[in-house]
């Protein structure tokens, strides 16, 4: 945080764009960091960001490149601004470590209501929790206050997105949740479609070492959804 305002990174070669968004996200109380592009969005990239705001289509260094980079370094919320609606193009945004993305033309209050939601849920995982809300998955220890899940003194790193897929499974133990449901659930909003959601888990099994044919944490309920027994 930055002089007490949550911090979001605006990454957009339009520099039209760029300041209004700017302008928009000050007057609601927000300390914000402009870049030209995905290049400038990596070199500004720090602790102090709650949040970066990419557009995907950028020149020299595209968003979905930038926030390759930013993920390997940082678990920090990321949403993708973009003008391709194609449910293809969320998944290679959700594969690239986004955890929203907002297709333009967007209102403004679209886009606040979006930063607002990932920003408000954010501390459930950043917070200090009470020690009775660490979760146990077999060997693994999901843990709130770092938001990280722990096989021994191994940490195992999700994205804030994945943690809180994991998270809403472990939860609510053997209930099934369709593709929808937990989309709905993580983003309180339409599903943005089944592939996107399945890349997410695709992802977090890849990072627990699962296997997806015979998987020991999320289980695979076919034709219905997934659920943690």
């Amino acid at each position: 945080m930055k002089d007490g305002k949550k911090c979001i990174l605006v990454a957009d070669d339009d520099r039209e764009i760029r300041e209004i968004l700017q302008l928009l996200l000050s007057s609601e109380g927000y300390s914000v960091i402009p870049a030209e592009d995905g290049l400038q969005a990596v070199e500004l990239a720090t602790d102090d960001i709650d949040l970066f705001l990419l557009d995907v289509n950028m020149p020299g260094q595209s968003g979905i490149m930038a926030a390759a980079q930013i993920r390997s370094r940082w678990e920090t919320p990321i949403v993708f601004l973009t003008a391709y609606s194609g449910e293809s193009d969320k998944v290679v945004g959700f594969s690239a470590g986004a955890d929203d993305y907002i297709v333009k033309p967007f209102s403004n209050a679209e886009l606040l209501l979006r930063i607002r939601a990932i920003l408000r849920r954010r501390p459930m995982f950043s917070a200090p929790q009470p020690q009775d809300s660490t979760l146990v998955i077999h060997d693994l220890l999901l843990d709130p206050d770092s938001q990280c899940v722990r096989r021994g003194k191994e940490i195992i790193s999700l994205t804030y997105t994945e943690f809180a897929i994991l998270h809403l499974l472990a939860s609510n133990r053997k209930k099934i949740y369709s593709l929808d449901h937990i989309y709905t659930s993580i983003w309180n909003d339409n599903a943005v479609g089944n592939d996107a959601i399945m890349v997410h888990i695709k992802n977090i099994r890849k990072k627990l070492g699962d296997n997806s044919r015979n998987p020991t944490y999320i289980k695979t309920a076919w034709g219905k959804g997934y659920y943690i027994d």
